[in-house]
């Protein structure tokens, strides 16, 4: 399914953005939002430009009393010592009905985003966030998912295969709002995502996994000096920080060179590596002029095509400016990209230098090679990859690879913007070498998943009866395929042509419970 994102996607949303926030509306009641509110937000979604936060009130604590945690300790002394802006411009989304929540009293002074009965019933306020942009820092969750039907998934997976979704997604990261989900069933013994990307957290478990997230992305948030939260909310760049703080602040993210590795830039995060006091610690030490940039990629070649496989489908499942995801449809074993994040700048004009990382896949079938001094491009070329667990300590499987860039402005790393190609693990797939010197080829796939029972995305990927051997000449020019089926074997030229010069066509259908491709001859005339 394609869902490529327009090249000049960062200027377009912005100026939308400036646009919708310079509209006049009559705002009824601050925290709440009303229809009347609503401007179209670059076509994609909905803002309220006149919204008003409610005023905190001098007497409430910033943290519950009773909260005697190492994290509420630091932050309490921040706040003593005028340090810590806490949330006098931030405030909470939840959307999921009251189903997952911060626990009553937690934070005090903190208001909840209101959305009135009649956008309510435009569910504008339920499950996947950015129908609805409000000019504020927003923090919010939504413990659902979607439990029922061969397209079950979480909210995050929906957000990555759906048109709109990952423009969606990028759109909460450029306008200072921050999501957490459960990855329900999605990250199990399989990672099932086809992508990663840094637009939202991502939490292990189902309902409720995501509440010790909220508590320390709050504090985080909080524990900003005021004028490091008031910059990063004009730059828009609260998102983007608040990954950086939570990422590098993990258990074991000791040093930089832990925090250019997989180990800190999960698809999804598990709470046992969650430490608060640590994030507090490093937002209250952020200063205005070490705000690290936000970077912006940019594919200028590629292999990937618009068209590929026997079904001729996109591999380009998404081009955002944080986050780029291609599936792995075609025959070959190999396959570049050419890659730029030139257009990322800093926030504060540092000169910046950018670390290219393989965060997940094989090293010996990956290969990046950073161009120019501050290694703004990078050439990659990426073998196929069998289904594979993601570290050697962990069983978990995965079908994915994963390149993380950063950008250093000699204070901090940035957070990652993330390269992820998924591969079609349903199917097995062999290449072998023809000749003794020369490049590999496909000699066999089974694309029979149904049959083997085989988990696949059926927004991505589909299965089909069928097992398909290549056949090859002397000089390594396929020459033929044998097609076996349950109860014969055709003789194929190629993927779409029979021996007698005849086409075959491929069709998709959906069934109760696959995507399932068949075949036609074309008839003779």
């Amino acid at each position: 399914m394609k869902t490529h994102f327009f090249e000049d996607a960062f200027s377009t949303l912005f100026s939308a953005l400036l646009i919708a926030v310079s509209a006049a509306c009559a705002h009824a009641e601050p925290g709440v939002v009303e229809p009347d509110d609503l401007v179209p937000l670059g076509g994609l979604s909905l803002t309220a430009p006149d919204f008003e936060l409610p005023a905190l009130s001098p007497e409430l604590p910033l943290l519950d009393l009773e909260d005697n945690s190492p994290e509420a300790g630091l932050l309490r002394q921040f706040q003593r010592e005028g340090r810590a802006a806490g949330f006098k411009n931030v405030i909470y989304d939840n959307r999921d009905r009251g189903h997952s929540k911060p626990k009553p009293g937690q934070f005090p002074t903190l208001s909840q985003l209101v959305i009135s009965d009649e956008l309510k019933k435009r569910n504008l306020d339920y499950g996947l966030a950015g129908g609805l942009i409000v000019p504020a820092i927003v923090i919010g969750n939504s413990s659902t998912a979607l439990t029922k039907g061969k397209y079950k998934r979480s909210q995050p997976r929906l957000a990555m295969t759906t048109p709109e979704g990952p423009t969606r997604a990028f759109l909460t990261y450029i306008t200072n709002h921050l999501y957490i989900y459960p990855e329900h069933r999605d990250h199990d013994k399989v990672d099932l995502f086809p992508a990663n990307w840094p637009y939202m957290v991502i939490t292990q478990g189902s309902s409720h996994s995501d509440r010790p997230f909220m508590r320390a992305l709050f504090m985080a948030v909080a524990a900003l000096s005021p004028d490091t939260q008031q910059a990063l909310q004009e730059k828009n760049l609260v998102a983007p920080t608040l990954q950086m703080i939570l990422r590098r602040s993990q258990k074991a993210i000791y040093s930089r060179e832990a925090y250019l590795s997989g180990r800190a830039h999960p698809t999804v995060f598990s709470k046992k590596d969650l430490v608060p006091e640590r994030m507090v610690t490093l937002a209250s030490s952020l200063k205005p002029e070490e705000i690290p940039p936000m970077i912006v990629l940019t594919v200028e070649e590629e292999d990937f095509g618009s068209e590929a496989g026997l079904a001729s489908l996109s591999e380009k499942l998404f081009d955002t400016p944080s986050a780029i995801a291609r599936v792995w449809r075609g025959f070959e074993f190999s396959k570049r990209m050419m890659v730029s994040a030139g257009k990322t700048a800093d926030p504060n004009g540092h000169t910046l230098k950018f670390s290219w990382v393989l965060l997940r896949g094989d090293p010996n079938r990956v290969r990046i090679a950073p161009i120019g001094e501050s290694g703004a491009k990078a050439e990659i070329t990426v073998e196929w990859h069998d289904t594979r667990q993601i570290m050697p300590s962990q069983k978990r499987l995965t079908h994915r690879v994963d390149i993380g860039v950063f950008a250093w402005n000699g204070f901090h790393d940035s957070a990652p913007a993330l390269i992820s190609i998924s591969f079609p693990g349903h199917q097995k797939r062999e290449y072998k070498l023809i000749q003794e010197i020369g490049p590999m080829r496909l000699s066999s796939v089974d694309y029979r998943a149904a049959e083997r029972n085989a988990a696949y995305d059926p927004w991505i990927y589909w299965t089909a009866p069928w097992k398909d051997l290549m056949e090859y000449d002397g000089a390594a020019i396929l020459s033929g395929i044998k097609r076996e089926m349950s109860e014969t074997v055709v003789e194929l030229s190629g993927p779409n042509m029979l021996p007698n010069g005849k086409a075959v066509q491929y069709t998709l259908k959906d069934t109760e419970n696959h995507r399932l491709l068949s075949m036609e001859f074309e008839t003779a005339q």
